[in-house]
């Protein structure tokens, strides 16, 4: 009996070394091959969104000799926990970007599953030791394209097409409506939600709604260039969204916004591979990239910032700036995204006095909202016309 108990406890305490190695192991040691897991949202075909983070995936791939990559498309929001598990049970990834705001609690719920393994939420707030935050983000593009939405709108209505009313898309469309307004205060953000990241069918039905409703302007976040195609059917701008759509509507995609995932990417994954960056030290990680990191991109395509179609049009339309004095929309936008572009970035979308479109005053005369007010804001600016889900 008494060589039994042994027997047993020589049997318990290796599996106890062995489970304590194994646990070990998990863990990534800097400077070996890296494998890397992404859960996508939409298909990688999509042309907006997914498709800008797949095509940042592949370029870190060609960049990285010791990176491997691996991903999974088309995960519905709230069932990214199992995908996630597969990456790191099965394929046995040492890092996992989940790239959707509806995402962050199932990643953060995972991140702590996984306490060995390194996390990356694009778009949220929540972080833990071993889970970092990013985005790429686009406010400032979208005020550009929106002072010349409200340059070239004749029928004093601009529209705007919104997947889900997250924080992410409402400042968005409340930067649009800022730059419209500053160029046309008479004009109106009309908006409409359809309640899906990637549909063109909803997407084509909200536009025509919307053209019959006498918008004649147009800007979107949804993952497909429908919004241009039917736009550019009835002879009316738009602006491009995540990726370049200039060839879906050449003669009318006046400009648009251009991610550059990958030099988070980049970045972020040669820390981890160097060290810098391990399981243990994420928590006060965030990257909030803008066009002054190079992140994102204003332009129809790579290399036009703007259609020349519309050049004469933004030309000939002017405004009072109290520090630059006249000055056409054309060279408005290029100052502007020269300021903003500016390490100081001596000019802000979101630079008070900014009220909302229930008269409160939400950003005082002389001050800027902070990233964390960015990034949870639910108001509407004013101007916007249209259901607000959660407008406080």
């Amino acid at each position: 009996m008494k060589t039994r108990f042994v027997l047993i406890a020589i049997v318990l305490l290796a599996l106890v070394f062995g489970l304590s190695t194994l646990t070990v192991a998990k863990e990534y040691i800097p400077g070996s091959s890296l494998k890397v897991g992404f859960i996508y949202v939409g298909p990688i075909g999509d042309l907006g969104w997914t498709y800008a983070h797949d095509e940042a995936r592949r370029i870190c791939e060609d960049v990285f000799p010791w990176l491997e990559t691996v991903y999974v498309e088309s995960v519905p929001e709230g069932e990214e926990g199992l995908f996630i598990d597969k990456l790191i049970l099965e394929e046995d990834c040492d890092v996992v970007f989940t790239t959707s705001f509806g995402f962050m609690d199932g990643t953060l719920d995972a991140a702590q599953r996984h306490p060995d393994k390194i996390f990356a939420h694009c778009s949220g707030f929540k972080r833990n030791a071993n889970m970092m935050t990013y985005m790429a983000d686009f406010y400032q593009i979208y005020y550009l394209n929106g002072l010349m939405a409200g340059a070239l709108t004749k029928s004093h209505k601009v529209a705007y097409v919104g997947a889900f009313p997250i924080p992410e898309v409402k400042r968005h469309m409340d930067a649009f409506a800022i730059g419209v307004q500053e160029v046309d205060p008479e004009a109106e953000l009309h908006v409409r939600w359809i309640y899906e990241w990637f549909s063109p069918t909803a997407a084509k039905e909200a536009t025509e709604a919307l053209i019959a409703d006498g918008c004649d302007v147009f800007a979107f976040t949804e993952d497909s260039p429908t919004v241009v195609q039917v736009a550019a059917e009835s002879g009316l701008p738009s602006f491009g969204h995540y990726s370049p759509m200039y060839n879906f509507g050449p003669e009318h995609v006046v400009s648009g916004q251009i991610a550059h995932w990958e030099a988070i990417y980049l970045d972020f994954l040669a820390k981890v591979y160097a060290g810098v960056y391990t399981a243990r030290n994420l928590a006060e990680v965030n990257y909030w990239w803008l066009l002054k990191e190079g992140a994102v991109e204003i332009g129809a395509k790579p290399g036009m910032l703007i259609n020349p179609v519309h050049e004469d049009e933004l030309r000939a339309v002017t405004v009072n700036d109290p520090i630059l004095g006249t000055i056409n929309v054309w060279d408005l936008v290029m100052k502007r995204l020269e300021q903003m572009s500016d390490a100081s970035m001596v000019v802000d979308p979101f630079q008070g006095p900014v009220y909302d479109r229930k008269l409160n005053l939400r950003v005082p005369q002389g001050l800027r909202m902070s990233e964390f007010e960015l990034t949870t804001m639910e108001w509407a600016v004013e101007g916007i016309v249209g259901p607000w889900p959660g407008e406080p």
